[in-house]
């Protein structure tokens, strides 16, 4: 397939551009390098004759247009986002904007392409949401593909609103798409503003390691290369109009997996003391979900997908990485709004 991956420079969309080019697909990276953006995310596949880049706006639909045009895509894999929660309580604007407004804009140009290419049946533009828009569950269940939204923060809404777009323009226009909605993602290439590479890099550099509230809140963690391969598997053997949970089968409280990243450091670049001696419970995130889990049932038994790793596996592999890695993060906290708290202007 030749793909067009938007947001390709990004976290989650680096791994999917990786993994694609690897298993020999035609990949276009469509990326705005905003502020989460890095080249050298995907630096190991630009010199391949598969891969191509394309600095567009996904807010811009005559940049889409040209994009589409220039390059003819089987599918589109929409990834580009805004997507930190504190930025969202800050800025909601460019959430709207990006999110909703983007993905709108994305959706018009896949369609007007389709439609002039003979509304080919093979066409598929899948787009990869998150289990936030769900909300906040209680101390059991599991959010399934049939969970009514409930989104509590400016990040989830304007996912949420992105994702009814999607649905819409397959059941008024016949558009070919797919969904998958993911739990939390990390891994190698995580921009240093998010959870596990803040834990990382503060504990490195003998900073407190902030924890939100008492640390009480449970995620369930999905390794990121565990998810490109997912999200291959969707684009390529999805049914159109379904829509697809994809969970790591790891859930943890926030503090547990504080204290795990503490003890694999403490293990791989020991000190006087022990890392976690650096965590400090600090005010918690306004609107702060209490519990994510998904039921990965659906993924599993229609495409045989499931995950490979555990979260220990995961970490072990993170840490390290971001251990051998200096040159890549240490540019990137000088970026605006890394390391400063964010989020608590409600």
């Amino acid at each position: 397939m030749k793909l067009l991956v938007t947001g390709g420079a990004g976290f989650i969309g680096s791994a999917v551009v990786r993994l694609a080019v690897a298993r020999g697909h035609q990949v276009v990276n469509l990326d705005a390098l905003t502020y989460a953006a890095c080249l050298d995310n995907v630096a190991s596949v630009a010199g391949s004759e598969l891969y191509r880049f394309e600095q567009a706006d996904i807010r811009d639909r005559a940049a889409v247009d040209r994009v589409f045009a220039a390059h003819c895509p089987d599918a589109v894999m929409h990834l580009a986002a805004e997507s930190h929660v504190d930025r969202s309580i800050d800025g909601p604007a460019d959430f709207i904007e990006t999110n909703i407004t983007g993905t709108f804009n994305m959706l018009e140009a896949a369609r007007a392409y389709w439609q002039r290419a003979g509304r080919p049946a093979a066409f598929r533009f899948h787009h990869i949401s998150t289990d936030e828009v769900f909300g906040s569950l209680g101390p059991e269940g599991q959010f399934t593909e049939t969970t009514p939204y409930d989104p509590r923060s400016p990040y989830s809404a304007s996912k949420a609103a992105s994702d009814h777009l999607v649905r819409a323009w397959h059941e008024t226009y016949g558009l070919p798409v797919v969904l998958s909605n993911c739990s939390n993602n990390y891994g190698p290439f995580h921009f240093p503003e998010k959870l596990i590479p803040v834990v990382i890099l503060n504990a490195l550099a003998g900073k407190p390691i902030p924890v939100y509230g008492q640390g009480l809140n449970v995620r369930d963690w999905l390794y990121v290369e565990d998810h490109a391969d997912a999200l291959l598997l969707v684009v390529e053997k999805g049914a159109v109009g379904r829509s697809y949970n994809i969970g790591g089968e790891n859930e943890r409280r926030n503090i547990d997996l504080v204290r795990t990243i503490c003890a694999i450091l403490d293990e791989k670049r020991p000190k006087p003391g022990s890392y976690a001696d650096q965590i400090s419970f600090v005010p918690d995130r306004p609107g702060h979900d209490a519990r994510y889990a998904i039921d990965p049932s659906r993924i599993r038994q229609e495409l045989g997908w499931r995950p490979s790793v555990t979260v220990e596996q995961g970490l072990e592999r993170t840490v390290q990485w971001y251990l051998d890695n200096e040159a890549w993060w240490r540019p990137l906290q000088a970026r605006a709004g890394v390391g400063v708290r964010l989020g608590v202007t409600a």
